[in-house]
């Protein structure tokens, strides 16, 4: 399991090659970390980041580069990492992968492979490509230094606020929420996992005591579609300092809503599960609690956005012309 001297190494080796975090008031006691503003949009960059360095650095990057398997944030992610180098990239995506990103991922120089309907048959196809080809596997989230990568956000995050208690991320197959959670322990920090009631392989591993295969359905299922949780994420999950909650998709949709109406703050419905979770009640912070709301990623078509609140507005003109 990792641990946070390997977040501390992941901290070595990023540098200053990441975006530090911002964060931005949002209500009495809470704060959100707009780690959407992260190279390629998402936290994903930081974990494709460190490791990709750590292969490199080590001489165990081969000429077929890198390949993964991701529903879009963890290739643009790797296709980003692997550009900084010149490292060829191939990313393998399900058909159901939002156009933008796919659209992004070749932009970024990689080569992109759809298969299939759900991230678990793009994996398949991934490891096919790797057997045959000799690549490089990544993985979108189960991989200690993809992991660790992500967990510089928590440093970033203590160092510009030190008074936050509880930090809320997102989880899908649970990188981030491992990395978070390894670099908490030891700073009396508390983080909570948040997941979309029909997409919830963390919360189903820690309720069986390892990890387990789930169905995926939800608005939300683009970025937090794992059939199942890392290992590391499940362990991290039944420590003190964490705790695992659901939302349902009518409160992730209603909380994107609410970012982009009440902050202008366009982000994708996974992100959004993060803020869901305090706004829905299912998590609610003690009194003495700050909270720091995790962004993570913004990588959608903000039309539909736009597009509702347009007729939201129409429909209150409408109520009151006669």
């Amino acid at each position: 399991m990792i641990g946070s001297g390997d977040v501390r190494k992941a901290v070595e080796r990023v540098g200053d090659q990441v975006r530090s975090v911002a964060l931005a008031p949002a209500g009495e006691r809470v704060w959100f970390a707009l780690e959407f503003l992260q190279h390629t949009g998402s936290f994903k960059a930081r974990g494709a980041l460190n490791f990709t360095m750590a292969a490199a650095d080590s001489g165990a990057m081969p000429r077929a580069g890198i390949a993964i398997a991701s529903g879009g944030n963890a290739g643009l992610a790797c296709a980003w990492a692997a550009g900084q180098r010149g490292i060829p990239a191939t990313v393998f995506v399900p058909e159901t992968a939002p156009r933008v990103k796919v659209a992004r991922l070749r932009a970024l120089g990689a080569e992109v492979r759809q298969v299939g309907l759900e991230y678990a048959e793009a994996a398949d196809a991934c490891a096919a490509f790797v057997a045959e080809r000799g690549a490089l596997a990544s993985h979108a989230y189960d991989h200690p230094l993809i992991a660790a990568g992500a967990g510089t956000l928590l440093d970033e995050i203590v160092a510009a606020r030190p008074s936050i208690t509880t930090v809320v991320v997102a989880a899908g197959g649970g990188g981030l929420f491992a990395g978070v959670a390894a670099a908490a322990e030891g700073r009396g920090v508390r983080v909570v996992a948040v997941e979309p009631e029909h997409c919830r392989a963390l919360n189903a591993g820690l309720a069986a005591g390892g990890p387990v295969d789930v169905p995926v359905d939800s608005v939300a299922a683009d970025s937090l579609g794992a059939r199942r949780a890392s290992a590391d994420a499940v362990a991290w999950a039944a420590r003190p300092h964490t705790r695992s909650v659901l939302v349902p998709d009518k409160a992730i949709t209603a909380a994107r809503r609410e970012l982009w109406e009440g902050h202008r703050i366009a982000v994708e419905a996974g992100a959004a599960a993060a803020r869901a979770a305090l706004a829905s009640g299912s998590y609610v912070p003690a009194p003495d609690e700050e909270v720091c709301v995790v962004l993570c990623g913004a990588n959608t078509d903000p039309s539909d956005l736009a597009a509702g609140a347009d007729a939201a507005a129409g429909d209150h003109l409408r109520a009151r012309v006669p």
